[in-house]
């Protein structure tokens, strides 16, 4: 494996080092004593497509890597924006690489090009309090009504959920306790997130330092999706 930076990785970081010259130490500390998202910043990486890094061409990403991204991520820490800056577009960047792989075409078309050009702003909701790292065990559910999902129960540690339009969940859609293997009966849903469908309170770490600005988020939720696919490893959406 080569570890050298290559050309693409230092142009990446010169441009993302040229957007970060913009918002200097002043800017994170307002919005961090604020609690405000930093919402101009997000604007600036999105005008510049980045967003879009690791995201295929023919949906308006640049093609690149997870690298490259990594690099993008680095940078923005590197600048002074630490983990305000990171955690207010990584979501974006990475979160849907779900959909990128498993989706549909017309799925991907649908999806990802708003979230690009920063249209849409995403949060995963994955961790629940009674389940921790052990994604198998999770109790979020998800149950077919005639033409929809409907997903209850609680996740946490959701980042920048205060802010998002969308959201990618994951529910089980077979109890844990009727599945051969751990990882069966998991689907992902990506749907809009609807604040009269879900309860959103802040976690203890909206009052830590340098995260103010992106805190992460509970959610008690009961919401519906329609399923636009079935298969094995199953993306539905509303979106």
């Amino acid at each position: 494996m080569d570890f050298l930076v290559t050309q693409q990785q230092r142009d990446v970081r010169d441009l993302a080092e040229h957007i970060c010259d913009a918002f200097d130490e002043s800017y994170w500390l307002a919005k961090d004593e604020s609690g405000e998202f930093p919402e101009e910043f997000y604007r600036a990486v999105a005008d510049a497509g980045l967003l879009g890094i690791a995201m295929p061409e023919e949906y308006g990403g640049s093609g690149l890597g997870i690298a490259e991204a990594a690099v993008l991520m680095q940078t923005i820490a590197e600048s002074g924006a630490c983990m305000s800056g990171a955690s207010s577009i990584h979501m974006n960047i990475f979160g849907l690489n779900p959909v990128v792989v498993f989706g549909s075409d017309a799925q991907r078309r649908r999806m990802l090009p708003p979230l690009i050009r920063g249209e849409h702003k995403a949060c995963f909701a994955v961790t629940e309090p009674d389940a921790g790292l052990n994604m198998a065990k999770i109790r979020t559910k998800a149950e077919w009504r005639g033409d929809h999902y409907v997903i209850s129960g609680q996740k946490v540690w959701i980042s920048t959920a205060q802010v998002a339009n969308k959201m990618l969940i994951l529910a089980r859609t077979t109890p844990y306790e009727q599945v051969k293997r751990k990882t069966d009966g998991l689907s992902l849903f990506y749907t809009v997130l609807i604040s009269t469908a879900c309860m959103l309170s802040y976690a203890p770490s909206a009052r830590w330092a340098a995260m103010r600005s992106t805190p992460t988020c509970c959610s008690s939720m009961a919401s519906k999706c329609r399923r636009l696919t079935a298969s094995a490893r199953r993306v539905t959406a509303s979106a």
